[in-house]
């Protein structure tokens, strides 16, 4: 298989296929294959950042440790359960942020997702770990305000700002790395 660059995956205006397994770590490869799984189910043509913060949230505690209560994850959880169900139907007919879904062979993924893997990535490198984990992920995830997860965030009343504070001390005590 060829090697490519992240970057210019990321930066493409269509869904793109990014190597993510190089990326992240053993626990992030089975976060993606559950936002794999929930994009097929919910008949999206890619996998989008509210997929991941879905499956963040269902499968990595540190990812529900990093938020303010128990019941901030539970609002949270809520609103990313009404969009798999029927809350999110507008945006089975798009897709996150970029135009229309050309046919791709592989494993599609918005723009804004490809970014965000990259940018745990390049977060967890830049403490030098080798691979990112659930923290870093939730804070790319977070760092991308036009993106289906910051949305779900703000409906769920999450002050993203202290989130990122909250995920920056985490890391830099070492915990989740």
């Amino acid at each position: 298989m060829q090697d490519r660059d992240p970057h210019q995956q990321a930066d493409g205006r269509g869904p793109v296929r990014v190597d993510v397994e190089r990326y992240l770590g053993a626990e992030l490869a089975a976060v993606v294959a559950g936002a794999r799984r929930r994009a097929l189910r919910d008949g999206d043509r890619q996998i989008d950042t509210a997929h991941l913060l879905h499956s963040l949230l269902e499968s990595d505690p540190e990812v529900g440790d990093a938020f303010e209560s128990g019941p901030q994850v539970a609002r949270l959880l809520g609103y990313l359960v009404q969009r798999s169900i029927g809350y999110g139907l507008r945006w089975q007919t798009s897709v996150e942020n970029s135009g229309a879904v050309p046919a791709v062979s592989g494993e599609a993924w918005s723009p804004v997702a490809a970014r965000a893997v990259v940018a745990a990535y390049e977060r967890a490198t830049g403490r030098g770990e080798r691979l990112a984990d659930g923290v870093d992920l939730l804070a790319a995830l977070v760092t991308e305000p036009g993106s289906r997860a910051a949305e779900v965030l703000g409906r769920a009343g999450i002050d993203v700002r202290e989130l990122l504070v909250r995920l920056d001390g985490t890391a830099e005590r070492g915990i989740g790395a």
